[in-house]
């Protein structure tokens, strides 16, 4: 009896530490969602300052990083208490940032100075500051730290930093307000979602050049609301995913042959996204219905809506 006693404990004690933890910035309530994934339940909701939107998480899973964009600062936030621990000088109006692939670094996009501020981690102080275009949003590290890239809204452009000297060394002109970037697992394409031109753009990391312009096509839904933001590929480049903003459907595009197969409807005004560790579920930010669907991959079906508060904006995993 006591050995079967101590066996469900120890199977419950690896359920729970096999469990994913996601967390969302809530835009207008100041605070962060702390999501059980699992059983489909709102931990808590964290105080945290004001008007949370960008987010990410330390390779370690220790560290949470999030911009407080009315504070001109990144909080730094321990995953486990969830007590800030400290603040980054992140220049004006921070709202979205990219850490490097080791994480001792983290480039903020400044959109009112039309710069990025790199950030050494170790020692909490700005390293450099490099000008970009007008309205930097978009930004992102390619996993080999080759590339640091920006996306600026209002000059349509991608410009290309490298990770060594900080210097602009390649521009690339994109279809209209290019909001989210991310790169393939392999370093080889970078994907670029356009807001206002409804098409999110694949690109040659080597030439720095668009190979394809996936466009997009809802039934029933008018070509004003498909508006691309968040977007994610998994890491065996297979499949692709886009928030389409209030299209409110996220889109599934065949990574390899570059053509949409899916649409998955969703909350309302999906913003930004995220896989789970084992990258089986999909989370997703809806900023107007104050909730988060959750996508099961395999099924290839939303399976869950959680209410987490109101506007929920970033999201990111903890394994």
């Amino acid at each position: 009896m006591k050995l079967s006693i101590l066996s469900a404990l120890l199977i419950c004690h690896a359920v729970t530490a096999g469990a994913e933890t996601v967390f969302v910035t809530l835009e207008k309530d100041n605070a962060l969602a702390v999501v059980d994934p699992i059983s489909g339940t709102l931990m808590s909701t964290v105080p945290v300052g004001q008007r949370p939107r960008g987010i990410a998480i330390s390779p370690d899973g220790k560290t949470l990083y999030v911009a407080t964009s009315d504070d001109d600062t990144i909080q730094v936030i321990d995953s486990e208490t969830m007590k800030v621990i400290g603040n980054l000088p992140s220049g004006e109006d921070p709202e979205t940032f990219a850490l490097s692939p080791d994480g001792t670094a983290l480039f903020v996009s400044n959109e009112d100075d039309s710069m990025v501020t790199a950030i050494d981690l170790k020692q909490g102080k700005v390293t450099k500051t490099v000008k970009v275009g007008v309205e930097p949003e978009g930004i992102t590290v390619s996993p080999d730290d080759r590339w640091l890239v920006s996306a600026t809204e209002a000059t349509n452009m991608l410009h290309w930093i490298d990770r060594k000297t900080l210097e602009v060394v390649d521009n690339t002109l994109v279809d209209p307000r290019p909001r989210a970037l991310s790169f393939t697992a392999d370093n080889q394409q970078l994907w670029v979602s356009s807001e206002m031109a409804g098409t999110t753009m694949v690109l040659d990391a080597n030439t720095r050049q668009i190979v394809k312009t996936i466009k997009f096509e809802i039934p029933g839904v008018t070509e004003d609301l498909i508006q691309p933001v968040g977007v994610v590929i998994d890491s065996q480049r297979q499949k692709a995913y886009v928030a389409l903003g209030p299209a409110n459907r996220v889109a599934m595009i065949n990574a390899q042959t570059l053509e949409v197969e899916k649409y998955f409807l969703v909350g309302q005004r999906v913003w930004n996204l995220a896989f789970s560790p084992d990258q089986k579920r999909l989370y997703t930010t809806n900023g107007v219905s104050n909730d988060i669907s959750i996508i099961d991959l395999e099924k290839q079906q939303v399976t869950k809506s959680i209410a987490v508060g109101r506007y929920p904006w970033g999201v990111a995993v903890k394994p």
